[in-house]
């Protein structure tokens, strides 16, 4: 039993502060201004001048992705396609894997204003394949050697360009297949706990992870489930498979369904081609649409019939439109009233989307880490769309004001987990009238990323009864210069009210341990 003391956030319904909170047997027993007699004696952590606060929910991760991304070279800070070249030799120097993966670049934040290219990669490294994914996770270059293993698996689809090494589009889907098959599923494991880790040095105590991305007979989504259930240390993971075809998921007994890849309606602003309702700027060019309407309202029905839960990837205007319509469709084909479907990004919405979401109860996890995101800065942005709809991009105070409920979620491996810096970009975004207060953004990170996932009366906010999932912040957010609140940091995360552990088991009993824990939620 211990007894927390200082400033306590629980970021309920009406943003109460309060001085205690007793948590016993991981759950909170107590919250209050005045500390009941029989918790006197109790251990008792003395926040000073930190701040505690609910964990912080990821509501849109691709894990096992991010998982292997994070293990292998992040070239995300790079300045120049040099740079990411010189580190690519030192790192093939090393690296014992037979495949090499790194992720991050752009051509929009080095010096040359493009990506590298397959000759480039070749010069550094022209023995083992490797796979090097672009910063918005829907593209890649890859060298002679790898290029040489999948030829004959994508020549033939659209965005396969062989002279430069590029892969987009169902070429890149495609690739993607071959390298993830290609990892070692232990090695997967060992990748995915670590990631835990990580994610949990950001105060993050619950993922939301889009599983689904070529593996035979979809191994990596049970990985993931199987994973999820092994921690013994309170991270909790909750599964969405990213499949059109609905039986995949019901015959897992998984309750949710969707993501990107098999359920991206569209591309990304970075390879232009989200789905736009008007051409990209000086071009004829609109993006592009994976299905027809007729496919994704068959989808929504079939999913919503099942009783799923579901999400689809929106970048483009014309996307959000599909998705929107669709799932308008779908309740009116078989009404339910806390179906909690969502539309993930939202990065271009249009009125019409805005009010079928308001209107069918349609939440959004949004990705607040693309304002002002250096990987694809505001200038590219610009070029490619006008400035009329630049202004229209990643409205939160729009939505908030139209009553739909949004998470904060990184897209990892796009940008790195850190609800920081979500925090931080909600309170300063680009365009200052859809900015949104503190506790707005910290609601964002915390309660309504387990209300996504119906976690909400479990987790989500410091009330008694619920499980004690908390994080001291070094400051009290209310009291920190909005302009300033990337300063602060996550100094200690607890899970059902013990201080966050690695969890020391081996990656094969951990696997064990998760298929037999067939009763725990993911």
């Amino acid at each position: 039993m211990k007894v927390f003391h200082g400033t306590i956030l629980t970021l309920d319904e009406k943003n109460t502060t309060a001085r205690y909170l007793v948590e016993k047997n991981g759950k909170i027993v107590f919250v209050g201004d005045e500390l009941p007699s029989n918790y006197a004696a109790c251990e008792r952590i003395e926040l000073g001048e930190k701040a505690l606060i609910p964990s912080f929910a990821d509501t849109h991760i691709h894990f096992a992705s991010f998982a292997t991304f994070h293990a292998g070279l992040n070239v995300m800070e790079a300045t120049s396609n040099r740079q990411i070249l010189a580190w690519l030799k030192d790192y093939a120097a090393t690296a014992k894997e037979k495949l090499l993966i790194t992720f991050g670049a752009s051509p929009y934040s080095v010096e040359e204003g493009r990506l590298v290219t397959r000759e480039e990669l070749d010069s550094v490294c022209p023995d083992k394949p490797v796979f090097m994914v672009k910063y918005d996770g829907h593209a890649c270059v890859v060298n002679t050697a790898l290029l040489n293993k999948i030829k004959n698996k994508v020549s033939a689809l659209r965005g396969y360009h062989p002279d430069t090494g590029e892969m987009n589009q169902e070429a890149f889907f495609a690739v993607s297949d071959y390298v993830t098959n290609s990892i070692p599923i232990l090695d997967l494991i060992k990748n995915m706990k670590k990631a835990a880790d990580f994610m949990a040095s950001k105060g993050i105590g619950m993922i939301h992870t889009v599983s689904g991305v070529g593996f035979t007979g979809d191994l990596d989504v049970d990985m993931e489930r199987w994973c999820g259930r092994g921690f013994d240390n309170g991270m909790q993971l909750r599964v969405f498979m990213q499949t059109m075809q609905v039986k995949n998921a019901t015959k897992r007994g998984l309750p949710r369904i969707g993501g990107c890849f098999a359920c991206a309606l569209d591309g990304c602003f970075g390879s232009m081609d989200a789905s736009m309702n008007e051409p990209y700027e000086g071009t004829e060019q609109s993006g592009v649409l994976y299905y027809s309407d007729e496919q994704v309202i068959d989808f929504c029905k079939q999913a919503n019939r099942a009783g799923l839960q579901i999400e689809m990837h929106a970048i483009g205007d014309r996307a959000f439109d599909q998705a929107t319509r669709a799932l308008k469709a779908a309740l009116e084909d078989y009404p339910r009233e806390d179906h909690r479907h969502a539309v993930i990004h939202d990065c271009l919405p249009t009125a019409e989307g805005i009010r079928i979401c308001k209107d069918y109860h349609i939440a959004m996890p949004v990705q607040t880490a693309f304002i002002d995101w250096r990987q694809e800065p505001d200038a590219y942005l610009e070029s490619i769309l006008g400035k009329d709809r630049c202004a229209r991009l990643n409205p939160l105070k729009t939505f908030l004001d139209s009553g739909i409920i949004m998470g904060a979620g990184s897209d990892g491996p796009c940008t790195s987990p850190d609800p920081i810096m979500w925090i931080y970009k909600a309170c300063n975004h680009s365009v200052p009238e859809q900015s949104v207060s503190v506790y707005d953004a910290l609601r964002m990170c915390t309660y309504n990323g387990y209300y996504l996932t119906f976690d909400e009366k479990q987790r989500g906010t410091l009330e008694k009864g619920k499980i004690a999932d908390m994080v001291i912040l070094s400051e009290n957010p209310y009291q920190v210069p909005v302009k300033q609140l990337n300063r602060l940091k996550v100094e200690q995360l607890y899970l059902q009210g013990q201080k966050y552990r690695s969890d020391t088991k081996g990656a094969i009993a951990h696997i064990v341990s998760g298929m037999k824990r067939k009763s725990v939620k993911v």
